[in-house]
C-alpha cells in the first residue's frame, strides 16, 4: 500500500477536466465497458498497460492473455504495488475490484481463474488504461 504523499487526490471536476466520458464513468464512477468494445481487449502489441488517469504502471502485455471475456486479461501486475485489491459486493455478486495504488481509479476485477502460475485473472477495462508500446 503507498503511502499518503505518494498518492495522487482529485476532485471530480478536475477527473473530468482531464478524462473522456468513458473513462471518467469507469475509473471514478466503477463502471464497466461493455465486452469486446474496449480498444486493448484483443491487442498484442508489446508494452506497459498504464493507467489512463496517473500513469501508473499496472501490466506488462507479456502478462496478457486472451481469456474470451471480452476485456483485456492479465495474469499478474507490473510490480507488487501497482494494484490495490477491495472486496466488491455490489450487483449481487462477491468479487474482489482491483484499483490504480496510486490515484484509486478503479480498473476492474481479478478472478482466481487465470492460468498458472498465479492462478489469477485480471479483468481490467480499456477505458481505464493506456498501453505505451514498446519501441
Amino acid at each position: 500500500m503507498r503511502s499518503g504523499k505518494d498518492k495522487i487526490v482529485k476532485n471530480p471536476e478536475e477527473w473530468a477536466e482531464i478524462l473522456n466520458d468513458e473513462s471518467y464513468y469507469v475509473t471514478q464512477e466503477k463502471g464497466t465497458e461493455r465486452p469486446f468494445t474496449g480498444r486493448y481487449h484483443d491487442c498484442d502489441t508489446p508494452g506497459q498497460y498504464q493507467c489512463i488517469c496517473c500513469g501508473e504502471a499496472l501490466f506488462e502485455s507479456e502478462s496478457k492473455f486472451d481469456a474470451g471475456c471480452g476485456w483485456p486479461s492479465f495474469s499478474k501486475t507490473a510490480n507488487d504495488d501497482a494494484v490495490e485489491e477491495r472486496k466488491d459486493v455490489s450487483n449481487f455478486m462477491l468479487r474482489t475490484e482491483v484499483l490504480c495504488s496510486r490515484c484509486d481509479a478503479h480498473l476492474g476485477h481479478v478472478f482466481p481463474d487465470g492460468p498458472a502460475p498465479t492462478g489469477l485473472r485480471y479483468c481490467i477495462n480499456s477505458a481505464a488504461i493506456k498501453l505505451k508500446e514498446k519501441k
